[in-house]
């Protein structure tokens, strides 16, 4: 049997983070996923799917996300029922995250960053995970801009059409 979910949105509304009697962390948030086709008015349609995700992660998800935050969410389908307030039984579908990834850098204003909450970091730095570097690329990236520099995207693309022949035999194509 398989039940995995994977889905790519956008929140419609700030998390809303609980505790249960014994004290673990729930977070639910709705994520607006849009659809991959159009309507006859030419608009995009989407679908609001309401997501529960536990613990530490439930956390991190109602500190780092906002309304708006582009989020990647990894988990399974989960139906349940429970008698409302009146009696009725309500029955509910709902998606359970087992990990959240932050889609967006904190800056872009949808609040989240590129770090894949599926672990328990506690590390400072402003976000979970972060080791208090600000580049998430790490220093390195300044080094391979300046080892770079001078040199062209053509100098990298060894398929590049610099006007010579191609010298290759027919034993080499995979066709």
């Amino acid at each position: 049997m398989l039940n995995r979910v994977v889905l790519v949105g956008r929140l419609t509304k700030d998390p809303e983070l609980r505790y249960t009697p014994s004290g673990v962390a729930v977070a639910t948030f709705t994520l607006a996923v849009n659809r991959t086709f159009t309507n006859n008015q030419g608009e995009r349609e989407a679908d609001f799917l309401n997501c529960v995700i536990w613990r530490k992660q439930a956390e991190n998800v109602a500190n780092f996300l906002k309304k708006g935050s582009l989020a990647g969410v990894d988990g399974r389908l989960q139906s349940r029922s429970y008698e409302d307030q009146t009696g009725k039984r309500v029955f509910v579908t709902e998606v359970v995250a087992e990990s959240v990834q932050f889609l967006e850098p904190k800056s872009a204003g949808g609040g989240g960053n590129n770090n894949n909450y599926n672990n328990n970091n506690n590390n400072s730095g402003g976000y979970p995970g972060n080791t208090g570097n600000q580049n998430p690329f790490g220093s390195d990236q300044n080094q391979n801009q300046q080892r770079n520099q001078g040199r062209t995207s053509f100098d990298d693309d060894p398929f590049a059409n610099d006007g010579k022949p191609i010298d290759i035999s027919d034993d080499d194509l995979p066709f």
